[in-house]
């Protein structure tokens, strides 16, 4: 975090600090060391526990469902098998964009008989599909 300031910003922040908690400051500084270190040791020990309880090793970044889940509850196979229904239904769905996308930019060349359909439209009031070919040869 603090290597996304320069030293002036944390000079500002050092002299803020001073002026909100005044000769409070060490004590201040020493309470939020003190929380802080009691969270990463609550989160150590709750890391531990669970490994113990489940007999796996597990890490804290491992406690993101996703990962939790792939890692220590999904063999290879079994990740495979779940995505593998999804990857078609994902790549049908593409494939129906795709020649919806097609369609409409047929439409859009044939309905613009000055055959200015694949430049950008100079008023808002141009055909919906003149606006998605449009935009589509703009990108």
């Amino acid at each position: 975090m603090l290597e996304n300031l320069n030293m002036w910003e944390f000079v500002g922040l050092l002299l803020l600090a001073l002026l909100i908690f005044g000769d409070r400051l060490p004590k201040v500084i020493g309470d939020g060391m003190r929380l802080v270190r009691n969270l990463r040791n609550m989160a150590r020990s709750a890391t531990t526990d669970l490994s113990r309880e489940l007999g796996t090793d597990i890490q804290l970044e491992d406690l993101h469902p996703k990962a939790f889940i792939r890692k220590h509850l999904l063999s290879e196979e079994e990740e495979q098998a779940i995505r593998k229904p999804l990857q078609g239904v994902y790549d049908d769905l593409r494939s129906d964009v795709t020649g919806v996308h097609d369609e409409l930019k047929d439409v859009a060349v044939a309905a613009d008989p000055r055959g200015t359909a694949g430049r950008p439209a100079a008023t808002s009031g141009t055909a919906p599909a003149q606006r998605v070919a449009s935009y589509d040869d703009a990108t």
